[in-house]
């Protein structure tokens, strides 16, 4: 592993501590959010243990097109593609990054109104 210290999202990878899966695959996995942000909080996380998107590489084109693949799944499957859904990943300190460890954030359930963000 690239890093010296596993992040949380590689220990629940690795079923060392406790995740609430709702896809996995070769991958990519896909857990609850323990701190949902709306009705519907996935956290859609690949296996590798990629710091952020900042540090994803041109070898990891086809692992960003997985996840984004994994992210409409699970809509789907959450019964989130109908009405709609937003799909976030945070970068860094200062763009809400709290683990060092690229994930996607697909969030639904409820209508979305944040100024700024609508297009």
């Amino acid at each position: 592993m690239a890093q010296e210290t596993k992040t949380v999202f590689s220990r629940i990878i690795d079923r060392e501590l406790p995740g609430e899966f709702v896809y996995e695959d070769d991958q990519v996995v896909a857990i609850r959010d323990i701190r949902p942000a709306a009705p519907v909080h996935v956290l859609v996380i690949p296996r590798k243990p990629i710091p952020s998107l900042a540090h994803l590489g041109e070898e990891d084109v086809e692992l960003a097109g997985r996840l984004l693949l994994v992210a409409k799944k699970v809509a789907e499957q959450e019964g989130l593609a109908e009405r709609g859904y937003r799909v976030v990943i945070n970068v860094g300190p200062d763009g809400g990054q709290t683990v060092p460890h690229l994930h996607l954030h697909v969030l639904g359930g409820r209508r979305f109104t944040e100024a700024g963000l609508r297009a």
